[in-house]
């Protein structure tokens, strides 16, 4: 056939956490012990009481469809969670359920965007940004943090990369991969610089409740009005309520950008999962102490984690503040000699790890840092502890 496919689809990059978690599942499969640092999810069971709220659901007969954007029970309990998490006030018809964070991304930027409009990413960046950008017609224009600043922006960077073309920036705090989070003072010259620039900035919090060392999240869209209106702030259920298969995503926005992202969503999706939309509505109505046990266990995992790892050679990191990752500076460890051959590249290094080691590690390249690695924590403290022992083992070999 002469027929051409999608150029967007064709240009579009398979992620490659997923691809190193499925190598690893594989492996595992044939009965090798594979240590997976890959997992973006909690290893936490979703919580009992939530699990129940579905089954009720379901036993109740709640199983048809629903409003396109989500149940108006759902949408009022993220504004309530909203008022009080993140001291943002919103009403339910500015709120949009969607089936998971990338979805609701996905939402965003179509509503957001015409074709060639330019959006500002910071890199390291979650490796979604960029492809979710590109199927939306947008361009991706990228602005590197560095470690000497714990890899965030400053805001005279963002200025060197502003265009008439510049239409949004994406903010991700807490950070994946980094585990970093920007501080109000941060944030503020921010929020004046989008709202100086007249564009908008697509908040994605998703990490928010996974916060540590006495630090404190901070919503962007807090800090007035202008800000507030010119911001689409975006999280969802995933990583805090270890609810990453129910695929329950939202945004807060003003009300014109909602009606877009639920006109949109009509017509690609319809509606999030029924059943899904309970346990949802029972996950942010009911206690959080589940919420707070996982937390703990992150931090003490984290802690750990950072502590092995700062004393291993080669290799050097920052001590993260949130979400359950460490990111790991390896250039070191290029141009060292592994069996006799120089390791030239962190993928070539990641090879090794699996292959030699069985450990699966995410290089991240696709997240704009070729010389670094990404290792979560969200798995137990002996796998963990039998995972950092290998890696200590390979660097130990080098030479």
């Amino acid at each position: 056939m002469s027929l051409t496919l999608s150029k967007k689809a064709q240009a579009v990059k398979p992620s490659s956490t997923l691809a190193i978690t499925a190598k690893a599942a594989e492996l595992r499969s044939q009965g090798i012990d594979v240590v997976g640092f890959g997992a973006g999810e909690p290893d936490f069971p979703t919580p009992e009481n939530i699990c129940n709220a579905a089954i009720d659901a379901i036993n109740a007969g709640f199983t048809k469809y629903t409003a396109a954007s989500g149940i108006t029970e759902l949408k009022q309990a993220v504004c309530d969670k909203f008022k009080k998490f993140n001291g943002l006030d919103y009403e339910p018809d500015q709120i949009v359920i969607s089936n998971g964070g990338k979805h609701s991304l996905t939402n965003v930027f179509t509503a957001l965007l015409n074709e060639g409009d330019e959006v500002i990413i910071p890199a390291p960046y979650w490796l979604s940004y960029p492809e979710i950008v590109k199927l939306a017609g947008g361009v991706p224009v990228f602005v590197s943090g560095n470690k000497e600043h714990g890899y965030k922006v400053s805001v005279e960077q963002l200025k060197n990369v502003t265009t008439s073309k510049t239409k949004a920036l994406i903010l991700n705090t807490p950070s994946n991969p980094t585990g970093m989070i920007y501080t109000e003072e941060e944030l503020r010259q921010i929020a004046d610089y989008v709202v100086e620039n007249d564009i908008y900035v697509v908040s994605d919090e998703m990490y928010e409740n996974l916060v540590y060392n006495g630090k404190k999240h901070v919503s962007i869209a807090s800090f007035g009005e202008e800000i507030y209106k010119r911001t689409i702030t975006v999280s969802g259920l995933a990583k805090s309520y270890a609810m990453t298969g129910w695929r329950i995503g939202y945004t807060g926005s003003t009300k014109e950008i909602a009606k877009l992202m639920g006109s949109v969503q009509s017509h690609q999706t319809s509606n999030p999962n029924s059943i899904a939309q309970k346990a949802a509505l029972e996950a942010l109505t009911s206690d959080q102490s589940a919420v707070d046990m996982m937390t703990k266990e992150f931090d003490n995992r984290r802690k750990y984690m950072y502590e092995r790892v700062s004393r291993m050679k080669y290799v050097s990191t920052l001590e993260p503040d949130g979400a359950f990752y460490l990111f790991i500076d390896c250039s070191g460890v290029l141009n060292k000699s592994y069996k006799g051959k120089k390791i030239e590249s962190i993928a070539e290094m990641s090879k090794i790890l699996i292959e030699d080691y069985n450990v699966a590690v995410v290089p991240c390249g696709d997240f704009g840092f070729d010389d670094s690695i990404r290792l979560s924590y969200a798995i137990k403290i002996e796998t963990i502890d039998k995972g950092l022992s290998r890696i200590e083992k390979f660097l130990d070999e080098l030479n």
